[in-house]
């Protein structure tokens, strides 16, 4: 008996204890306080011309000096001064180096001019970032405040109850504080994460009474866990959620998690709920996680969902956050390459590096097989203007300016897309199929040109203004911009880590970068233009120019044959059939222009205008025609990309060759004949039990797109290698040789 009673007296204890010990438990999640409760802010405008900023933080939270930025929320009305800062405490941070942080209470002063009469508000924008540097050692994203304050009276923010008395400024901090997840910016570059409810924006929608759609979209390079991803009913009671409906995502490796799915840009889940068909109203809770790539990982964001069938509408209620455990955001030092790979995290360029990269890159592309053709029309200017130095010097001239405003124009489009949070790649028009049937027309308009079908202006040095019914100038001008715009399907050797330095570059420098790209696909023709030694290397003008002039049609023709093929992998045998079609009654259209251009007659131009209205017909239907169905089966011991499939075989410790191409991609193409499509090739993959992926981008897929931005890749080719046993894939160079794909897969294999 008396052993039962020790037994017994031994439980109690323990629980005793177990009751004691559960408030520390607690702490690590639930006694976090709210940012605006750890650094509570006040304001005072009572001063015209100045306005103050407190902070009161609270103990064991302090806050970075660097990361509070005041802007004006309207710049037209108000001009803002530099902020006036007190000195902080200098801290050594493992992630942002050598900082300084404040404790306790701080004040900022801020100068301020009204720009606009009449003004009696003043709207600011602050924004602010701090951690906690005890147990649970977190640091919050930044947090930005919308303040509205009355001119010449003091005004005080409420975001909530003041904190408890802290120490003063300078006080010292923990040492050896290890953050939950890095600070809100990505080392290494200044690239500030967004606050968790701008980083996901998370939406819910009623797709029919017994179903929801919950939509995520997040900018460029956040991403979001399916499996981090929970789902709840809180009412009524018999409702149940259903397993989501998830799209296929991006497989992604994490040091922590292991192999999972991660999703960029946007993603839309459709929700059943189970036993909700006589439902009127029903609670949800919605709890995700996702992160910065090379940046932060974000608490697990809670959401709560209130839905009204009858009405169709569904409340999302403020976002709240809860700390994940520190090992899910622990930062580990990245694991080294093996030999021949490139890391996928690249060192960032230098601006000068770039340039010189870009510069190169251009140049290069004059040597592709898809640029060839279009310069076959300056070899012919060129050549004609070789009896007047002149003459050549205004024909590279307008070529080179040509050039790079194409080159420019593509710059600025891209880069505004990709800043409004959409993601494009290098080459993408060549997925549109209207894109590429507007092109074969060109190709075969310029060659009818050269075969002497029909002229427009009178001499040889104006074929290059198929383009444009103006003579003169604007044929070296338009034969620029048609050399830019069959060059981007090419990525010269060079060009990729340029263009990439562009895409992450602010925008003066990325514009920079394209003219860059534009010049050295101009230098030729502008030394043969201004150096007259190179000049005279060239052949003296003569009858012969004719039939070289007719002779060079031919790759234009080509260049239509290899696009309408293209067309057919994207749209089918109908989309060819359409646009040959339409070539058809194109040619037939310049080839009545040409025979009745000097006769004056309505009825000419009228039957011109009918078989150019039914050439655009052709296309234009052509455009509506839905994509082929694509196939999933391995062929020639390739395996179909897809994210599970991959995430399946990092799991089982295959090492994997992944294959981003495109039918469009010359580059890829070349790729493929010199190595992928080899014997050896197939032969090393044997030996290092590698499988080979294949993606194709050949159309638009927004799953391909997405393992492109993963990997900060501005189009294809793409290649990346994963090892056996897991870790990080790494990316191959663009242009690739058999010895550097052997070292690399024999790496990859390696134990």
């Amino acid at each position: 008996m008396s052993s039962l009673h020790r037994l017994a007296r031994n439980l109690v204890a323990a629980f005793g204890l177990l009751l004691v010990a559960l408030p520390a438990f607690a702490q690590n999640d639930d006694d976090l306080l709210p940012v605006t409760e750890a650094f509570h802010l006040t304001t005072d405008a009572s001063q015209p011309g100045m306005v103050k900023l407190h902070w009161r933080i609270a103990p064991d939270y302090y806050l970075y000096r660097g990361r509070i930025k005041i802007k004006a929320a309207d710049p037209a009305a108000v001009s803002l001064g530099d902020p006036t800062l007190p000195d902080g405490l200098k801290k050594h941070d493992e992630y942002l180096g050598d900082v300084e942080i404040y404790h306790g209470d701080i004040e900022a002063s801020v100068p301020y001019k009204l720009l606009a009469a009449g003004t009696t508000t003043l709207a600011l924008d602050v924004q602010y970032q701090g951690c906690h540097e005890i147990e649970p050692k977190i640091c919050y994203p930044p947090n930005t405040e919308h303040l509205k304050l009355t001119i010449g009276g003091a005004s005080t923010i409420p975001t909530g109850p003041a904190p408890a008395a802290a120490p003063a400024v300078g006080a010292p901090a923990a040492s050896g504080a290890s953050l939950l997840g890095a600070p809100a910016t990505v080392p290494g570059t200044d690239a500030t994460a967004l606050p968790a409810e701008q980083a996901f924006r998370f939406e819910a929608l009623v797709k029919s009474h017994d179903a929801l759609l919950l939509r995520w979209t997040m900018p460029k390079d956040y991403y979001l866990y399916r499996d981090k991803t929970e789902i709840t009913v809180a009412s009524p009671s018999g409702v149940t959620a259903g397993e989501p409906d998830w799209p296929s995502g991006v497989a992604h490796h994490d040091e922590h998690f292991g192999d999972t799915i991660v999703y960029f840009d946007q993603v839309e889940v459709p929700v059943p709920l189970k036993g909700a068909a006589n439902a009127k109203t029903a609670e949800l809770d919605v709890a995700y996680q996702g992160c910065l790539e090379n940046g932060i990982c974000y608490p697990v964001m809670k959401r709560h969902i209130s839905v009204d069938f009858a009405a169709g509408t569904v409340n999302v209620a403020a976002p709240t956050a809860s700390a994940p455990a520190a090992a899910a955001v622990k930062e580990v030092a990245p694991t080294p390459p093996p030999p021949g790979l490139v890391p996928k995290s690249e060192a960032p360029l230098g601006f000068i590096a770039a340039i010189g990269l870009a510069l190169l890159g251009g140049l290069v592309l004059n040597l592709m097989p898809c640029v060839l053709p279009v310069l076959s029309l300056k070899a012919i200017t060129v050549l004609e203007s070789g009896e007047s130095q002149g003459a050549a010097r205004r024909h590279a001239l307008w070529y080179t300016a040509g050039v790079l405003v194409a080159f420019a124009a593509l710059g600025v489009i891209i880069v505004g897309i990709r800043a409004a949070g959409h993601g494009i790649q290098w080459g993408a028009q060549f997925q549109q199929p209207l894109a590429i049937g507007i092109l074969v027309y060109v190709m075969l308009a310029v060659g009818l040109s050269m075969s002497g079908v029909f002229e427009i202006g009178g001499s040889l040095g104006n074929v290059g203004s198929g383009l444009a019914s103006r003579s003169g100038p604007s044929g070296d001008f338009f034969t620029g911009v048609l050399a830019v715009v069959v060059a981007s399907p090419c990525t010269a050797p060079f060009m990729g880590s340029a263009i990439a330095f562009a895409f992450a570059a602010p925008v003066a420098v990325a514009f920079l970068i394209f003219l860059a790209l534009g010049l050295g696909l101009a230098l030729p023709f502008l030394l043969i233009g201004f150096v007259p030694a190179i000049a005279r290397l060239l052949p003296r003008p003569g009858r012969w120019m004719e039939t070289l002039k007719q002779a060079l049609a031919f790759p234009m023709y080509l260049t239509a044959v290899w696009l309408l093929w293209v067309l057919t992998k994207q749209r089918g045998a109908d989309a060819t059939a359409l646009v040959l079609a339409g070539g058809v009654l194109l040619a037939m259209a310049l080839w009545w222009y040409g025979r009745t251009r000097h006769r004056s007659g309505g009825l000419s131009w009228l039957f011109t205008a009918v078989l150019a209205v039914g050439a655009v017909a052709a296309l234009w239907t052509v455009h509506g025609l839905p994509a082929p169905t694509a196939t999933t089966v391995a062929t020639d011991g390739i395996v179909p990309y897809s994210p599970a499939k991959l995430a399946e075989l990092r799991a089982a410790g295959t090492p994997v060759l992944v294959d981003m191409t495109a039918d469009w991609c010359i580059t890829c193409k070349a790729n493929e004949h010199a190595v992928l499509d080899t014997d050896a090739f197939k032969a090393l993959l044997k030996r290092t039990g590698t499988v080979y992926m294949r993606g194709d981008w050949t159309d638009v897929n927004a799953t391909i797109a997405a393992f492109l931005e993963q990997y900060h890749s501005v189009g294809v080719p793409l290649y990346v290698v994963y090892p056996k046993g897991g870790g990080d894939g790494h990316k191959l160079s663009t242009v690739l040789t058999y010895d550097t794909v052997q070292q690399a897969l024999e790496a990859a294999a390696s134990p």
